[in-house]
């Protein structure tokens, strides 16, 4: 999509502080944190939303997921994080680019 801002910062055409990248997925630093650190996950590939996944995306979806757990302990989140996938407009979801939240605070 040409308009979405996570499709703009996948392709490198607007900056982020990435944290991840490879050829499916991107993970970056929330520009407004809602905890010491928060960082998301996002597909390269634009997807709507869990809503407009498919049976074709659950390896990306898995993917996704695993991903929380290296770059959490990465980030100084070893004793554990929250996650968060907003899904739809009741779901408060206000980039319609699925992203995946990791928030934490560093043990002391």
């Amino acid at each position: 999509m040409s308009d979405c801002i996570f499709c703009k910062i996948a392709k490198g055409d607007i900056p982020a502080d990435k944290i991840y990248e490879d050829d499916e997925l991107l993970a970056f630093k929330d520009i407004r944190p809602a905890a010491p650190v928060h960082f998301l996950i996002i597909p390269k590939r634009h997807i709507d939303s869990l809503l407009t996944t498919t049976k074709e995306d659950e390896a990306l979806l898995g993917k996704m997921l695993g991903l929380t757990s290296v770059l959490a302990r990465q980030q100084g989140l070893a004793a554990g994080y929250k996650t968060a996938i907003n899904t739809g407009h009741a779901g408060g979801q206000e980039v319609f680019h699925l992203h995946l939240h990791v928030l934490g605070t560093p043990a002391q």
